[in-house]
């Protein structure tokens, strides 16, 4: 074995041990700068409402997202109904609220799905692009809330828009001068991919269903960080939580993280107190919505307790 083989396995091996590590660390930080206190009175005051709150939204936030899916893999020439898409997305939020990393759901209903369908690479480029998406366009809401009310990153948001711009733009240029004609990687995951986006993202009969699926998981996402806040005690206004909570969300993408627990309760802990609320308010509030959302995902313990979601075999 080569040392570069060799170090391949290493990160692979270490890599989710040592981002599991860094969420372990942040939490603990956390914790010891605002103390347990306020954490465990937050979790006391969830309540029956907040609950059932956060289980409706649930359902319409994990449905939205197996639509998607079920659009993207669809697009892509592998046949995923939409119950079988609603069961295993359920089960990918239960392994994601319960297991270090937050993706280790994504990760195995992207390969059983792509096991069950008899074509493992589709099935995970399906999901790839489907999670791929909803980060997309949870950032464009990002970028225009924040731009129009008040938040501790508007005085950023030129700079971060024009960076972004630039990339998104250097990757268009990257794409048309590179020859997609020619034998070499480059040119193969280029032309995968931009037959990936046609077929998955803007075909006609999927763009629409995709981008509103999304609008709406990301507007229930929000929902869930509102009623956190709201039960762990926070009077700010809409128009001030709004913003904070979506710098929490775009958090939730890293993973260096514990069960979903970490960066998310470190942003929040820094939005809040920059502006003008308490770091211990935003730590309590991202606690509080991590528990919610676990326990919105509780149907997916039970698909797992089912051991097996079958998956019509073949393509469409």
């Amino acid at each position: 074995m080569d040392a570069e083989t060799t170090g391949t396995a290493a990160r692979r091996r270490f890599g989710p041990l040592a981002r599991t590590l860094v969420g372990v660390a942040l939490l603990a930080a956390l914790l010891a700068t605002v103390g347990t206190g306020p954490v465990l009175d937050g979790l006391r005051l969830i309540d029956a409402p907040a609950l059932a709150a956060a289980l409706g939204i649930g359902v319409l936030t994990t449905v939205c997202c197996a639509w998607r899916w079920s659009l993207v893999a669809g697009g892509l020439g592998v046949r995923l109904p939409l119950g079988t898409a609603v069961a295993h997305c359920y089960r990918a939020v239960f392994l994601n609220a319960t297991l270090p990393g937050g993706v280790l759901g994504d990760v195995h209903r992207a390969v059983r799905h792509g096991r069950d369908s008899g074509d493992v690479g589709r099935g995970v480029r399906a999901v790839v692009w489907e999670r791929t998406v909803g980060q997309v366009v949870l950032a464009v809401v990002a970028l225009v809330v924040l731009a129009a009310f008040p938040s501790p990153v508007r005085p950023f948001l030129p700079a971060a828009t024009g960076v972004l711009l630039a990339v998104g733009l250097g990757v268009v240029l990257v794409a048309r001068v590179t020859p997609v004609a020619g034998a070499s990687r480059v040119a193969r995951v280029l032309r995968a991919a931009t037959a990936d986006v046609r077929a998955g993202l803007l075909a006609r009969r999927a763009w629409c269903g995709v981008l509103l699926a999304s609008a709406v998981a990301v507007a229930g996402h929000l929902a869930t960080f509102v009623v956190a806040a709201r039960t762990a005690g926070s009077d700010a206004p809409l128009s001030l939580l709004v913003p904070l909570t979506l710098l929490a969300l775009l958090a939730m993408a890293v993973p260096a993280n514990v069960a979903g627990f970490g960066p998310r309760e470190g942003v929040a802990a820094w939005a809040f107190a920059a502006a003008g609320l308490t770091a211990a308010e935003g730590v309590t509030t991202a606690m509080v919505y991590g528990a919610l959302v676990l326990v919105a995902s509780l149907p997916g313990a039970a698909v797992l307790l089912v051991r097996r979601v079958p998956v019509p075999a073949g393509t469409v």
